[in-house]
C-alpha cells in the first residue's frame, strides 16, 4: 500500500516526503478530530474502577 502511494505522488523525491508528512498529518488530524470524537461514547474508558469494585 505504501508502495503504490509512493508511486502515485508527483514530483522528486524531496517533495514526495513532503507530500507524505503532509498526509501523514492530515490523516491523524482526521482521526483526533473527526473519528475519535464521534466513537468516544462507545469507548469504555470512562469506566475506570481503580479499587477493583
Amino acid at each position: 500500500m505504501y508502495a503504490w502511494i509512493w508511486r502515485h505522488l508527483p514530483g522528486p523525491v524531496w517533495l514526495r516526503i513532503v507530500e507524505v508528512l503532509v498526509l501523514f498529518l492530515a490523516v491523524v488530524a482526521l482521526l483526533f478530530f473527526v473519528i475519535f470524537p464521534w466513537i468516544e461514547p462507545w469507548l469504555p474508558f470512562d469506566k475506570v474502577d481503580v479499587n477493583g469494585g
